[in-house]
């Protein structure tokens, strides 16, 4: 080797600036955490909520077909939506340029609970459950097409690369319980819905963008293991393993300890809580000893792996065992086509199972500390896309308004808040934007949104980014 190549030399350089940089990150987290920010494992104020369980509805259902009545448009069917209330405002290419004739909707809606809440036929479990409701007739976004419409409720932004909430939870309160992660992701393996315009999922959804990746959710699988090479191989113990991961771990620590890279330290972390979860989950997904009253109440679905109402029951039990944040994704929702009979096996899969999920919780005395979030995207036009009968209809991508609910975790129940005009097109009341939900979110795990932040970029990043974000305190109990 030449005597000029100083290889010694060049490898403590990097290592001093690698060093270096770190070390002002670490400064910068432990100024951070010093002013008070969540990150630092804490709270701001007292939370009416310890754990989130967060039904994602992945395509958007439609609102005037579930949740907001509009009996007058019966009378208007076929008529031009009159253009004093659509006001020129975006529609996605697939309905430019044409006629938008009003489709009501074909399904009737009826009274349910002490407060006399309305919501569809296709709700009938749900109706059941309606004193613990909060509903929001009134949820607006910014986005008009499925991709950044999702990105944009799950992490504050329609920009890819940013925190996902339930990352966010993970970094400002930590974990509550040692031997599972504190954000687990429940995909549904099947739908009832639409079957051949399937909107796709991406792990940014439940990412952790710029935080440390320790806080990315844990996607679970339908099939075989539930977390992908949780199974020893052939051949290898349980000791055997441990001790591969204690010299595995001594070398990382050693590397940790040279460069002094956060991530590393997350490497062994994160190994140590895999090999715990060798134990824990087969265990919390082992559903043998749930007796049979309990796959009643969630529908005959959830005897099958992989299905929505399977998934409730799974939330339920990771709720039992102080699992911090919880998200259920449930496709099928895009109705552009079809919408009627579509939209009844949507119902079907998930109207059974919500409920039961409600009062499940209400019954082990857990929905007082449990917030549950019923959401898609965006809403669905009152005006019609494609086909135009009474009983056969699609409907486009609304972001103007569109509806949702809240159940426990300090929301008051029995009540709906805000209202659309009488067209279901604009918002009439109480406007609530999708930065106000995820504040109120936070706001209920004792967060003060404005102060959970992230240095990164130049910016103290933020789930609700930098526009103006309110706790939306009409809904608290």
């Amino acid at each position: 080797m030449p005597p000029s190549f100083d290889i010694l030399g060049a490898v403590n350089r990097r290592h001093f600036l690698q060093a270096s940089g770190m070390g002002l990150g670490s400064v910068a987290l432990g100024a951070l955490a010093s002013g008070g920010s969540a990150g630092a494992g804490g709270v701001h104020f007292p939370p009416k909520a310890k754990r989130v369980i967060y039904l994602f509805m992945a395509g958007a259902p439609s609102q005037l077909d579930l949740f907001d009545p509009k009996p007058a448009l019966a009378g208007r069917f076929k008529e031009p939506l009159p253009k004093s209330v659509s006001m020129g405002q975006r529609v996605t290419a697939m309905t430019l340029g044409q006629e938008q004739l009003v489709a009501p909707s074909c399904f009737k809606f009826s009274k349910h609970g002490e407060c006399g809440m309305e919501l569809s036929e296709l709700l009938p479990h749900l109706g059941t459950v309606a004193d613990d409701l909060c509903l929001v007739r009134s949820l607006h976004t910014d986005a008009i097409n499925h991709d950044p419409a999702k990105t944009l409720l799950c992490t504050g932004s329609q920009i890819p690369g940013k925190a996902s909430l339930g990352a966010w939870l993970s970094y400002g309160l930590g974990r509550m319980n040692e031997n599972l992660p504190d954000f687990i992701v429940l995909p549904s393996a099947y739908w009832s819905g639409d079957t051949s315009n399937v909107q796709a999922l991406y792990s940014r959804l439940w990412g952790a963008g710029f935080l440390p990746s320790r806080h990315q959710g844990v996607s679970f699988q339908s099939t075989g293991d539930p977390v992908l090479y949780l199974s020893n191989p052939k051949g290898v113990t349980r000791p055997t393993r441990r001790a591969m991961l204690d010299l595995v771990n001594r070398l990382n620590q050693e590397h940790a300890e040279e460069v002094g890279d956060p991530e590393v330290r997350t490497t062994i972390a994160q190994q140590e809580m895999a090999f715990r979860m060798q134990a824990s989950v087969p265990e919390l997904t082992d559903l043998s000893e749930e007796p049979d009253h309990v796959f009643e109440m969630y529908g005959p679905e959830s005897r099958k792996t992989g299905s929505f109402a399977r998934n409730c029951l799974l939330a339920r039990r990771m709720a039992e065992r102080d699992v911090r944040f919880v998200q259920l994704f449930h496709r099928g929702w895009d109705h552009h086509v079809g919408l009627p009979k579509k939209v009844r096996g949507q119902a079907y899969d998930v109207d059974q199972p919500a409920a039961a999920l409600v009062k499940d919780l209400k019954e082990r005395g857990l929905l007082d500390d449990t917030l549950v979030v019923f959401a898609g995207e965006f809403g669905r036009t009152t005006f019609c896309q494609g086909k135009l009968e009474a009983d056969d209809y699609g409907r486009d991508h609304h972001p103007r308004c569109f509806s949702i609910w809240m159940a426990g975790g300090g929301i008051k129940g029995g009540t709906v808040h805000g209202a659309t005009d009488e067209y279901c097109y604009n918002i009439a009341e109480g406007p609530v934007h999708v930065r106000d939900l995820n504040a109120t979110i936070l706001h209920q795990l004792g967060i003060d949104h404005e102060r959970l932040v992230f240095p990164h970029l130049g910016l103290d990043q933020k789930l609700t980014g930098v526009e103006e974000a309110r706790v939306v305190r009409e809904i608290l109990a």
